[in-house]
């Protein structure tokens, strides 16, 4: 065999490799998420808590001019409130709303030119209410807006508060189009002792109808409760 075919032959076998590599690690990577989250299933009599920020906005705001709520049964809702909600009657777990000592502006602009400026000094808003019996949970739900592609500085403020070791965290988000962004490595960076799992992301325009992406990713993960 010639210098040119043993080269594609050596880069085809390098790609093939690298590619079974690839699928192996994402392979055991859900497993491991599988194994974990089945491991806290109900039969184990675990609990779960489901702490939540939402957008700040005022009460009188509508669904329609307010992109950060929704409508649902008659109530209004945060769109991190919303899911929050949602996960709260599938799973049978607690509700904590996350607030702030701080008030923040409730016009829409307003708000999120305050958010940069808080996140542009790395604050850290002092929590309104505090939760007292973090011990009895094994798996913690997070939900937050993404703001300037993070996450709340009130989060950050929720995570230095709290020891989640030996404990299961489970992020969700709320978004226009951002995702998580660094969210959760930082989460895990920060909790180093706990079991970190990426939870559902939910764009704000799929918000009002997530009922159904949310109740499956829950049976995924083995924790609806039966």
């Amino acid at each position: 065999m010639n210098k040119i075919g043993l080269t594609l032959s050596a880069l085809l076998l390098f790609s093939c490799v690298a590619m079974l590599y690839a699928h192996t690690e994402m392979m055991c990577n859900d497993k491991q998420a599988e194994v974990t989250m089945k491991a806290h299933g109900h039969q184990n009599n675990v609990k779960i808590l489901i702490a939540y920020f939402t957008w700040p906005e005022p009460d009188g705001i509508d669904a329609a001019s307010g992109a950060s709520r929704v409508l649902s049964d008659g109530k209004l809702y945060g769109n991190t409130e919303y899911i929050a909600h949602i996960i709260r009657e599938a799973t049978g777990g607690d509700l904590f709303a996350i607030k702030t000592e701080r008030t923040y502006p409730t016009p829409h602009k307003a708000l999120i030119d305050d958010a940069k400026k808080e996140a542009e000094a790395n604050g850290r808003p002092k929590l309104l209410n505090h939760i007292k019996n973090l011990s009895d949970y094994d798996i913690i739900f997070v939900g937050y807006p993404n703001w300037w592609y993070d996450m709340p500085m009130v989060i950050y403020t929720f995570f230095d508060e709290y020891d989640f070791k030996g404990k299961t965290v489970i992020p969700f988000v709320t978004h226009g189009g951002s995702s998580f962004s660094q969210s959760v490595a930082t989460i895990a960076e920060m909790e180093k002792d706990a079991n970190v799992i990426k939870g559902p992301s939910i764009p704000a325009r799929s918000v009002p109808d997530a009922q159904a992406s949310i109740i499956n990713w829950l049976k995924q993960h083995g924790l609806i409760n039966k």
